[in-house]
């Protein structure tokens, strides 16, 4: 099998500022601020105007979604995609670094890096350590608000990192692809409720495997070396020479797995977009396994 060359997945603080201060920032390469945050939290677009990276436009992923879809954050269509994006300034040449604020150090990003990449675009990358440690590092930030000239993009759906509900049903029979849940653990067994209230209930689909997500990031919120995250995998048995499917709750968090296989070479982990919310409603309840209602009893 020939290696594939894979695009750099990560670009680090020292490089983006030093881009910045080149004034690097143009239609060969575009920064996003991809943050969200429960509406109560933290205000993302609020922080964006107060501070941002010099020349980062805000990625709206509540913009940039299926708005007609019962579920929460399914992929738009290839022409919806192209268009939000084109008005970013994002061309199929352009360069694009994603981040966010999360005090994680990385939360949404991968999310939209995974956008990128299943919409056929590969020369896209997270910033390592996210805003946190942009500021913490005293880069500069700027409330000056970018306008940057539209650009013409082409999307086209790689079905290879997407996975459905049909899938994932027939996945139960085959046993094709190993499953990976991004969740915390209690959200996975069943054992603590899942956040919001959309009247989900936690636990997991049958033969998914836990790894959640937080635990490929170090405490100060940068991603772990590759070495370490390949015996991460190894400790919970996931082949990384075999297909593998994530998921989490909304196909958010699930990308952080698809992320750190990508760190170690494997860049073809499909996520499924529906993840857990769409599951919880459409599954038989055979196919839902969960300590919740036995803990609720």
């Amino acid at each position: 099998m020939v290696q594939q060359v894979l695009y750099r997945a990560l670009v680090s603080t020292k490089w983006l500022s030093e881009s910045v201060l080149a004034k690097r920032i143009g239609p060969s390469l575009r920064v996003l601020d991809a943050s969200w945050y429960p509406p109560g939290e933290r205000d993302a677009q609020q922080e964006f105007r107060d501070r941002h990276v010099p020349g980062a436009s805000f990625f709206d992923i509540e913009e940039c979604k299926d708005k007609l879809s019962p579920y929460e954050l399914m992929l738009p269509s290839e022409a919806h995609f192209a268009d939000y994006v084109g008005h970013l300034g994002i061309s199929n040449d352009t360069h694009v670094v994603v981040y966010d604020g999360d005090d994680l150090g990385s939360f949404y990003a991968p999310r939209a890096w995974w956008m990128f990449r299943v919409f056929g675009h590969r020369t896209v990358s997270v910033l390592n350590g996210g805003f946190k440690n942009w500021v913490k590092e005293g880069h500069p930030v700027t409330s000056e608000i970018s306008r940057p000239e539209p650009a013409v993009f082409k999307a086209t759906l790689d079905r290879s990192l997407l996975k459905t509900y049909t899938d994932m049903v027939e996945n139960m029979k085959s046993k094709r692809f190993q499953v990976v849940d991004s969740r915390s653990e209690g959200r996975y067994r069943g054992t603590e409720p899942e956040p919001g209230n959309e009247g989900l209930e936690p636990g997991h689909i049958p033969g998914s495997l836990n790894m959640p997500f937080f635990k490929f990031l170090t405490e100060a919120g940068f991603e772990k070396s590759p070495e370490e995250i390949r015996s991460m995998f190894q400790e919970k048995k996931v082949d990384l020479s075999q297909p593998l499917i994530a998921t989490c709750r909304k196909g958010v968090t699930a990308c952080h797995i698809a992320l750190a296989a990508y760190l170690c070479g494997k860049p073809d982990v499909a996520i499924y977009d529906g993840s857990w919310s769409e599951w919880f409603r459409r599954a038989p309840p055979e196919h839902k396994l969960s300590e919740w209602k036995r803990n609720k009893a």
